[in-house]
């Protein structure tokens, strides 16, 4: 929006010039939304402590877990405000990839607010059932996917799938193109929303997978530089890069309130939300075998519930004393700060592994 008012003016106030510029409009949305969350956040943290929009923690759970039992939750609210106004206000909105990510946000975020409202009115920690949460899950990725496959049959967009650490082999997934990207937006934002049980696990591991998506989606707008690194080029992915800042900023000024002990819960609107905007960014950047990398610790998660239900399910027996994971090490002794730390730097170093692929073509 400020892009549109604004920098029509360059020519006669030069400093309007830095409008153009997607790095400077990226650490304004970054900036922007991390304004924005210290601003609004204590006021919307009071505000759903007097609504009574309190945490509900399972009685299966690490024992210690009771005391965060009436933490306000659907915190994802200052997370969704903070990416979708700095989004508005520095990105090109009428670019379609800006939009595509945009509207999977919003669309995840609402998803999460149903889920986490009946968490609210049933006074349990029981939501949306399994199946229909699920199902409006794919709903949402079947609509991007959808709509991205009709970008491509019209020459807009690409669907050739990226290979990590091959230069030349860009297969065309055509029409396999839809469900792939279903299970990819679909996986992410279960994936995140698995790892969301820790105070500030969930945010500042998202924070980081999303670092990596700012600069992916930065190169593969940019023909000359995704050329030379043998990254495919996504004409307009470059405004992705905006959206990445925002989220990285949304983040940030999350993590100040969810740190430990935390003030607020984000809720599955905003582990779904933010799950879901990775997925989407991955998709639309062509780098969706990226995301398993960079992502790397929210597979990880993903996986040990996978393990764990199909391992009970067919033996009657346990892996890990508790799933997903993160709660495992709780149970060995662990404390939630080391678990919280622990995995951070795990994944620090799957963002490392996804950043030394780009050279490694």
């Amino acid at each position: 929006m400020l892009y549109y008012l604004l920098y029509p003016f360059h020519e006669s106030f030069t400093l309007l010039n830095v409008f153009r510029y997607i790095t400077f409009r990226t650490a304004a949305a970054t900036l922007t939304a991390m304004l924005i969350s210290f601003v609004v956040g204590p006021w919307i943290i009071r505000r759903l402590g007097d609504l009574q929009v309190r945490q509900t923690v399972r009685e299966e759970g690490p024992k210690r877990h009771q005391v965060k039992t009436g933490t306000p939750t659907m915190g994802g609210i200052i997370i969704l405000s903070s990416v979708v106004i700095p989004v508005l206000l520095w990105a090109k909105i009428d670019n379609p990839l800006v939009l595509v990510v945009l509207c999977a946000i919003v669309a995840f975020g609402i998803l999460g607010f149903v889920d986490d409202f009946l968490k609210i009115t049933r006074k349990k920690n029981e939501g949306l059932r399994g199946r229909l949460k699920m199902t409006g899950q794919l709903a949402i990725s079947l609509c991007i996917a959808s709509y991205l496959f009709s970008q491509a049959a019209s020459g807009k967009f690409t669907t050739e799938l990226a290979l990590p650490f091959f230069k030349e082999l860009t297969p065309e997934m055509g029409l396999f193109f839809i469900p792939f990207a279903m299970l990819v937006i679909t996986g992410s934002s279960n994936a995140v929303n698995l790892t969301d049980g820790l105070d500030g696990l969930a945010i500042g591991s998202t924070l980081i997978a999303t670092a990596v998506f700012t600069v992916l989606a930065y190169i593969a707008g940019n023909a000359v530089v995704s050329d030379y690194l043998h990254i495919t080029n996504v004409p307009g992915a470059g405004e992705v890069t905006v959206i990445c800042g925002a989220m990285i900023g949304a983040c940030l000024g999350f993590l100040w309130f969810n740190a430990h002990p935390a003030q607020i819960f984000m809720g599955d609107i905003g582990s779904l939300a933010l799950g879901g905007a990775i997925g989407t960014v991955a998709v639309v950047i062509r780098q969706e075998l990226m995301l398993f990398i960079a992502g790397g610790l929210f597979v990880m998660e993903a996986l040990s519930v996978i393990i764990q239900v199909a391992s009970y399910k067919w033996t009657g027996k346990r892996v890990f004393r508790m799933a997903p994971i993160h709660h495992h090490f709780e149970k060995k002794g662990w404390s939630e700060p080391q678990v919280v730390i622990r995995f951070w730097i795990l994944a620090i170093i799957f963002a490392l592994v996804a950043m030394s692929t780009i050279k490694l073509r």
